[in-house]
């Protein structure tokens, strides 16, 4: 399986690529897309969840139009730090992506940051209902994010 630490990352990034950050929910899967010079996340629209087939086709042509050299995926870990059903289902989803594509994959504490992303959009005066429609994305901006900042801090920089 081609699962990766986050600090091996670079290791498995082509010049010119990117990385993106997943945020998986029950009905949609929230997508954000880094710069090429890992900076910044930007939040692209969620992808509406079906089925596993359609959703990972969905989300294979989004990778390969945006140049993806590795994909980031928030795990629901618990506050105590223990894995619940949710974390299982990131796992597996990784898993069935993994017999779909070469892409390597790393996962990521998301522990708030929908939490963290909703507040965000609150901020910016986002209503209740346009909240709904981009807090998955949101959220996977916030954890690229965090990846990319810890990219930064090993001084990964192109």
């Amino acid at each position: 399986m081609n699962v990766i630490e986050v600090e091996d990352l670079p290791a498995h990034l082509a010049s010119g690529k990117t990385v993106a950050g997943l945020d998986l929910g029950d009905k949609t899967i929230g997508v954000a897309i880094s710069d090429q010079r890992f900076s910044f996340a930007h939040p692209r629209p969620v992808i509406i969840r079906r089925k596993f087939s359609l959703d990972a086709a969905a989300l294979l042509q989004m990778l390969q139009k945006e140049s993806v050299g590795a994909v980031v995926i928030g795990l629901p870990i618990n506050m105590d730090g223990s894995e619940g059903p949710r974390a299982q289902k990131s796992r597996a989803f990784v898993r069935n992506m993994a017999q779909l594509t070469e892409l390597p994959f790393a996962f990521w504490d998301e522990r708030l940051s929908t939490v963290a992303a909703e507040r965000t959009l609150i901020e910016m005066d986002f209503s209740r209902n346009k909240r709904s429609g981009k807090i998955d994305s949101a959220a996977a901006a916030f954890i690229l994010q965090g990846v990319l900042d810890r990219l930064r801090q090993l001084g990964v920089d192109r």
